[in-house]
C-alpha cells in the first residue's frame, strides 16, 4: 500500500512523533496508517489517542433543547468563511430545531423534513449550494432525552447562539429542580468539551478501540522482558487505564483534577436530597475523523524525506 507525503505529515500530527519516525512506520505497515500509528504508540513514540481532533471540514454545530429533550446537528461547508454567512447559519438554527421538532432518526429523514420557509430541508440546502456557491452537505446527529430531569446544552467557543464548532447536550435524569441540574450539566458539559470522552461507562466503550488497547500493551509488555504473568498484569493495567481515562463516568473531573464524573454527580445528588443520574451525552466537533491536506507543509515533508 502506496503513501504519500500528505499521510507523513498527517501522521505526525496524529501522534507527535518525528517526520522521519513516522515515514519508518509507514513503511514498515506498507502505508497502513492507523497501523503506524499503532507501531509508533508500541515503540512509545507517540501519545496515546491524541485528542486535539484538528477539524479538517468547517462548517457548524447545532444543538437545540425543549424540556427533557434535546438534538445535536453538524452541517459542514467547504470554507469558515461559509461558516460565518447569516444564511448558513440561519440554516444550521432552523434544521437542528427541525430536527428536535420531528425526532428525524437520521440524516437522510432530516432532508425529508419540512422545513420552515417552504419545501424540505434537502430542498433548502441545495438552494444554499447554488446561491452561496460553496457545497455544503448534512453530516450527522444525535437525540438525547430524558423522562424527568433535563437536557443541557452547550457550545464551547460559540460563533452564535447555540451553533459552534464543539456542541455538547447533558442528559441528566432527576426530579431534582432545574436550579440545581442546570448548573451541574453546564459543568460537566464544559468537562465533555475539554476532555473528549469516548463513551458514557466502560461498558460502552467499543470492543474494537480495547482490542486495539490491548495489542499495543502486549507489545510493550513483550519489550520489558519480564515473566508472563507479570507481563499479563501489565497489559490488564494498561487496558484498564485507557477505560477509565476515556469514559465519562470515570474521568477526573477537569476542574478539580481529581474526582471521577460520577462522584460529582452523586455528590450534587446527595447535597440536593435526591437521586441524579447522568444517563446520556452528545459531544460533536467539527469535522472529526475529515482530513484536509495542506499542500505547502505536504510538500515540505516530501522534501526532507525524499517522497514524490
Amino acid at each position: 500500500m502506496a503513501y504519500t507525503a500528505a499521510d507523513v505529515k498527517n501522521l505526525r500530527e496524529r501522534t507527535g512523533a518525528g517526520m522521519m519516525d513516522c515515514k519508518k512506520a509507514l513503511d514498515e505497515s506498507g502505508g497502513d496508517f492507523e497501523a503506524a500509528v499503532d507501531a509508533l504508540r508500541a515503540k512509545g513514540l507517540a501519545a496515546a489517542a491524541k485528542k486535539s481532533s484538528r477539524t479538517a471540514a468547517e462548517g457548524l454545530v447545532g444543538v437545540a433543547v425543549a424540556g427533557t429533550k434535546g438534538v445535536a446537528v453538524e452541517v459542514n461547508s467547504e470554507t469558515d468563511f461559509v461558516a460565518k454567512n447569516d444564511q448558513f447559519q440561519d440554516f444550521v438554527r432552523k434544521t437542528t430545531e427541525v430536527a428536535l421538532a420531528t425526532a428525524a432518526a437520521d440524516v437522510e429523514a432530516l432532508k425529508g423534513a419540512a422545513y420552515p420557509d417552504g419545501g424540505t430541508v434537502a430542498d433548502k440546502l441545495t438552494n444554499n449550494v447554488a446561491t452561496i456557491g460553496e457545497n455544503q452537505q448534512l453530516r450527522r446527529l444525535k437525540h438525547v432525552a430524558v423522562s424527568s430531569g433535563v437536557v443541557v446544552p452547550y457550545v464551547h467557543n460559540a460563533a452564535a447562539t447555540n451553533l459552534g464548532k464543539i456542541g455538547v447536550l447533558v442528559a441528566l435524569e432527576s426530579e431534582a429542580g432545574a436550579d440545581v441540574l442546570e448548573p451541574l450539566g453546564k459543568q460537566i458539559a464544559m468537562h465533555i468539551a475539554a476532555a473528549f470522552p469516548l463513551a458514557l461507562s466502560a461498558d460502552d466503550l467499543d470492543p474494537e478501540l480495547l482490542a486495539r488497547e490491548r495489542k499495543i500493551a502486549a507489545e510493550k509488555a513483550a519489550e520489558s522482558g519480564k515473566p508472563a504473568e507479570v507481563q499479563a498484569k501489565m497489559v490488564d493495567g494498561a487496558v484498564a487505564k485507557y477505560a477509565k481515562e476515556n469514559a465519562l463516568l470515570s474521568q477526573l473531573f477537569v476542574m478539580d483534577n481529581k474526582t471521577p464524573i460520577a462522584d460529582v454527580v452523586a455528590q450534587a445528588g446527595k447535597a440536593a436530597g435526591t437521586k441524579i443520574a447522568l444517563v446520556d451525552y452528545v459531544r460533536f466537533q467539527l469535522g472529526e475523523g475529515i482530513e484536509k491536506e495542506e499542500s505547502d507543509f505536504a510538500a515540505e515533508v516530501a522534501a526532507a524525506a525524499g517522497l514524490k
